[in-house]
């Protein structure tokens, strides 16, 4: 059976070859904008079913696995940054802060679907400017959610994390292995 990841991330691909050896990669285009009334919690997890079903309808004898990543301070979802400033802004409201990091992952293979999300606590240091305008210089913040990656140079920005590191870095391995068994 040929297993899709339906996403163009280069760690989500890292992270899946450490259970799955062999998969194609066909990112699923679609409308990310969120419905109004969806719970913060519940977002990453309807993106990732969003997209896994999207490429699921053009290959259904193919297990597809859809993913996505939020990082949430307070109520509020911060994205991709969509230049220097926007992640300036980011960096500077997670500065000394614990925020929320949700990664949802989908799994559809014709008319089966399994869903869940996964939650990881990260707290910050306290950050001055320099180190938020040295790090933006790096260009690392610019293609990630919260504008930060906590596998390359964002890791000095992490004081510590509460649950499972690779759900911060975009796959929860562990337990999407788990879900795989039973699939």
């Amino acid at each position: 059976m040929d297993v899709i990841l339906a996403s163009a991330s280069p760690r989500r691909q890292e992270l899946l070859r450490y259970i799955v050896p062999d998969f194609k990669v066909i990112p699923a285009d679609v409308d990310e904008s969120i419905p109004e009334n969806i719970d913060v919690s519940d977002v990453a997890q309807y993106l990732a079913c969003k997209k896994a079903e999207h490429i699921g309808k053009i290959y259904p004898d193919s297990l597809v696995i859809g993913s996505d990543t939020v990082v949430v301070v307070g109520d509020e979802i911060l994205g991709k940054p969509s230049d220097e400033k926007e992640a300036y802004d980011m960096l500077s409201k997670l500065s000394g802060k614990v925020h929320r990091v949700i990664t949802g992952v989908c799994l559809v293979q014709g008319d089966r679907k399994e869903s869940f999300s996964q939650e990881t606590k990260v707290r910050f240091y306290e950050l001055d400017e320099s180190e938020i305008l040295g790090y933006i210089k790096t260009g690392d913040p610019m293609d990630k959610a919260g504008a930060y990656g906590i596998q390359g140079e964002g890791c000095v920005l992490v004081e510590g994390i509460e649950g499972d590191f690779f759900t911060v870095m975009g796959l929860p391995v562990a337990r999407l292995k788990r879900v795989l068994g039973n699939f």
